[in-house]
């Protein structure tokens, strides 16, 4: 009797982690900062702020960088933070000359809205109308790799970096909470290895040796997904959170180089 009961304890429990987890998933997936940042010029040289106006009619906030490069990078970041967080990037791309997009989700940095799978697709699609009709380069960090490749479906790029990418949200969801059914729970799917089959543009995948958040056979499998042509960059030592992921000689060097092939056979 008492092993029963307490057999109906941990199903009680379990019961009820699952029945929050389906409520409040989007709260774990998507961390954003919401606060205000700062005006762009005062954070990245020569940046001013933008807005991009979303397909339902949401009026984002965004940084633009200009550059003298012909190739333009469009930066989606990932599920935390705001594009305050990802400003030394655009300064190390700016610093070569790159035009940059750095935008920000619904519900991000300002923004209103709430984020949701659908949502960052319209995100994505406004800041791809802003970025105009020269080549532009799909930068997406971890989750926003997922965003820019189902944008790269509605909107071919040039050219795509996917930094720290996943197969898709239940595979990355998995590794950080094992004893849940993920797969079935997730409302939002983001199927990064499956869509990417589809994109024919070059894609360079790069990751950390030692990403424990995103383990590194899963951006491994997203590049062996590439439908075009796809160079893989390995970063020794590296985490998921790690300066050399943000800003490193190899992650800036993977950028650039697409940026002057994709410039030199325009």
């Amino acid at each position: 009797m008492r092993v029963a009961l307490g057999a109906l304890v941990v199903l009680a429990v379990l019961a009820l982690l699952t029945g929050l987890l389906w409520l409040f998933q989007r709260k774990l997936v998507y961390l954003p900062d919401r606060g205000p940042v700062p005006p762009a010029g005062q954070v990245v040289p020569g940046a001013r702020d933008v807005v991009l106006t979303t397909g339902d009619g949401l009026r984002l906030g965004a940084w633009h960088v200009p550059g003298d490069h012909p190739v333009t990078v469009l930066v989606a970041g990932g599920n935390a933070g705001n594009r305050l967080h990802r400003a030394p990037l655009a300064r190390a791309l700016a610093a070569h000359g790159l035009p940059v997009l750095l935008m920000d989700y619904r519900g991000y940095g300002g923004n209103p809205g709430s984020p949701d799978e659908e949502g960052l697709l319209r995100d994505a699609l406004a800041a791809r109308e802003f970025a105009g009709d020269g080549p532009v380069i799909y930068f997406g960090e971890s989750l926003g790799a997922a965003v820019t490749t189902r944008l790269a479906t509605v909107r071919p790029p040039a050219g795509m970096v996917l930094r720290s990418p996943f197969t898709d949200l239940a595979a990355a969801g998995q590794v950080s909470y094992p004893f849940l059914p993920v797969r079935a729970l997730l409302r939002d799917s983001f199927p990064v290895s499956g869509l990417l089959a589809g994109v024919r543009a070059p894609v360079v995948v790069v990751y950390g040796s030692a990403d424990t958040i995103v383990p590194p056979e899963q951006s491994r499998a997203v590049a062996g997904a590439a439908g075009g042509p796809v160079t893989v960059v390995e970063v020794p030592g590296a985490g998921h959170n790690d300066p050399a992921l943000l800003t490193g000689p190899e992650l800036i060097g993977a950028v650039v180089d697409l940026a002057d092939r994709i410039r030199d056979t325009s």
